[in-house]
């Protein structure tokens, strides 16, 4: 028996794998295309484990894939691989449509081939699972109750269109061919190995570095936050018990401001590596423009896969927050390593020179 897993050298499918081989002697086959996002740092541990077979390449290699698909005969595939940051899509959306619409097309028609030829015992048990995010919804009111796997698709950003594209190809593929398909959508993740682009790794390594903390507009944007240990644990439960075709939201329980979110990571860094100064890391709060169509809430209702699987996140947000700023003090030459030139000419690009000073 063994699993692919498309995307495992990024943030959310790194720690899959990791967690992965910690709970289980089912081998992995970790495809990634090591964008600047994909990093086999994450993964050093696995260096010597016969259970991990690393290949380097894109979805939508067909060829790639379809070779792999027959060499190992998976049971399951997971589809971790995805550009992902809002920011990067409105400067350059085509990487977006490339990797989040064709790539996922191309790995359907790759797995559909594939699972096709299975003998029957082996399709019946196959599963493609499709990992997504909550942001193809759209945004809510402060009053609107929390996305549900019902509500409708109303994307706002190129980042969150392809992605709602690619839940729709999953769907189809489901529903024209019989593809057994599972799909996961997910609020905010964060936690070890997460690219310093978004938001709490940025602000972490910006408060060590000294740097500007920057804060969009007000930073009373609400996210839903999911400590990604926590995502791991129900993509296992989803592809061990979830129901074909479904769809199923995973959400954290703790909806916070932005801003809540920086001066939280303020006050642990105040206790756990003070300034020498005496001063708060707080006052390297910047407030900058804000981006373009920046959605106010997102929210997610995840009664759903406790009713019907069972989970329900471990971590509250003070126990997840707290483990995460830890793991960046205890990680510094992670840190280093990914903070490039390429880096830090983004940052400089986004929220202006002063911050990568």
């Amino acid at each position: 028996m063994t699993i692919l897993v498309a995307g495992g050298a990024g943030f959310i499918g790194s720690n899959f794998v990791l967690d992965w081989l910690v709970r289980s002697n089912e081998p992995v086959v970790n495809l990634d295309r090591l964008t600047y996002a994909g990093n086999l740092e994450n993964l050093v541990g696995l260096q010597n484990d016969a259970r991990h077979d690393f290949e380097q390449g894109d979805i939508g290699d067909s060829a790639l894939v379809g070779r792999l698909l027959a060499e190992h005969r998976p049971r399951a595939v997971l589809n971790f691989a995805a550009e992902s940051h809002v920011d990067r899509s409105i400067h350059g959306p085509g990487d977006f449509i490339q990797t989040n619409i064709v790539g996922t097309f191309r790995l359907l028609e790759a797995v559909r081939e594939y699972w096709s030829g299975l003998p029957d015992a082996e399709r019946q048990a196959f599963r493609l699972l499709h990992v997504s995010t909550d942001e193809v919804y759209g945004t809510l009111t402060p009053t609107d109750l929390p996305f549900a796997e019902s509500a409708r698709y109303e994307p706002n950003s190129p980042y969150s269109a392809s992605k709602a594209a690619s839940d729709h190809l999953v769907r189809a593929w489901h529903h024209t061919y019989g593809l057994p398909v599972l799909t996961t959508n997910c609020s905010n993740n964060y936690g070890p190995y997460h690219f310093p682009e978004k938001l709490i790794p940025l602000m972490i390594v910006n408060a060590l570095a000294g740097n500007s903390l920057p804060v969009y507009g007000d930073g009373m944007q609400i996210r839903d936050w999911l400590y990604v240990k926590d995502h791991c644990s129900a993509i296992r439960r989803v592809l061990e018990a979830g129901r074909v075709g479904d769809t199923y939201n995973i959400g954290g329980w703790n909806e916070k401001p932005n801003i809540e979110i920086v001066r939280s990571i303020c006050t642990l860094l105040d206790e756990l590596r003070p300034k020498a100064d005496g001063t708060s890391y707080a006052t390297q709060i910047a407030y900058v423009t804000d981006r373009p169509g920046h959605d106010r809430r997102y929210a997610i209702d995840a009664r759903k896969i406790e009713r019907e699987l069972g989970w329900k996140p471990a971590e509250t947000f003070e126990s997840g927050i707290r483990k995460t700023v830890q793991w960046y003090l205890q990680n510094p030459e992670w840190i280093a390593h990914v903070q490039s030139g390429s880096y830090r000419d983004w940052v400089a690009k986004q929220y202006g020179q002063e911050m990568v000073a």
